[in-house]
């Protein structure tokens, strides 16, 4: 009887990841379960990467890292194995079945995010956000910048919003650089980025140091994600942290309980904690 559990990472790239796939290791073992890892490609559907996988070994679960949060229903109901999706929400249509999932509110603490710049003075806030139409982390993201910018009679300026580019590495250092160095140069203006994850927030670091700026006098820069490298980051990146080991630990225990046949679908919602570090400054400050 092969009591394996595979784990489906979609954006393998994602520092963000390697520590939540250290803590299902340890998690899954204790449960005496041995772990398939599989990365699922930017343009594949996790899905089918699932049903392929199912096909070729005998799994007793299925945890799904990232990706999209609306599934083909056909598909799902596919899936002779419990699974669980783990760090995404999950948007269901009318009538379809949910499934079980845990995750923070991408788009309740995207909006604490820009809410905290608002708040400091920050009007003109520029956001690198993801660029598939997909409906995923990014956009969810991006949906709570535009609220919190509505929500406080701020208009909408789509030279603000900048996506990250398709040829490069999703998530990266290289797009964050890249996609920063262009809006400095479009001579757009703003007074703060808000960077969609952590690891391209230190490809704009260098973005605003290159254009001969300064952080947080000439641009406040955030990113998303809690990464434990943005504590040395320099200056030391305020970010929204996510709970790591909280996540995993229901996401764990809700697949256990689907693998003792327990029937109950359950969505798991945590908060994220917003860290206020150095690369924030209060308009007025030093401008």
């Amino acid at each position: 009887d092969a009591r394996c559990i595979a784990v489906l990472i979609k954006g393998i790239t994602n520092p963000f990841f390697s520590s939540v796939i250290q803590i299902i290791e340890t998690q899954v073992q204790k449960k005496k379960y041995a772990m398939v890892m599989q990365h699922v490609e930017a343009y594949e559907d996790e899905l089918d990467v699932a049903l392929e996988l199912i096909k070729e070994k005998r799994l007793r679960g299925i945890i799904f890292l990232g990706g999209a949060y609306r599934h083909d229903s056909q598909k799902l109901a596919k899936l002779n194995v419990p699974f669980v999706f783990s760090t995404i929400g999950t948007v269901q249509d009318e009538g379809a079945k949910t499934y079980s999932n845990t995750a923070v509110d991408d788009y309740t603490e995207s909006q604490k995010m820009v809410n905290y710049l608002l708040d400091l003075g920050h009007k003109r806030i520029a956001i690198i956000a993801e660029g598939s139409a997909a409906e995923s982390v990014g956009q969810l993201r991006l949906e709570g910048y535009k609220k919190a910018l509505k929500d406080n009679g701020i208009a909408y300026d789509a030279s603000l919003v900048r996506y990250m580019k398709s040829e490069l590495t999703e998530f990266s250092v290289a797009n964050g650089y890249q996609v920063t160095k262009e809006l400095i140069g479009s001579g757009v203006d703003c007074t703060a980025i808000y960077v969609i994850s952590d690891l391209m927030a230190f490809g704009a670091y260098k973005a605003v140091f290159d254009a001969g700026k300064k952080i947080p006098e000439d641009y406040s820069v955030m990113g998303f994600d809690g990464l434990e490298i943005t504590k040395y980051f320099h200056p030391s990146l305020t970010t929204m942290e996510q709970p790591c080991s909280q996540m995993v630990k229901h996401s764990i225990e809700l697949l256990m309980d689907a693998i003792d046949g327990e029937t109950e679908e359950k969505q798991i919602l945590l908060d994220a904690d917003l860290q206020e570090r150095d690369s924030v400054a209060e308009i007025g400050q030093g401008m």
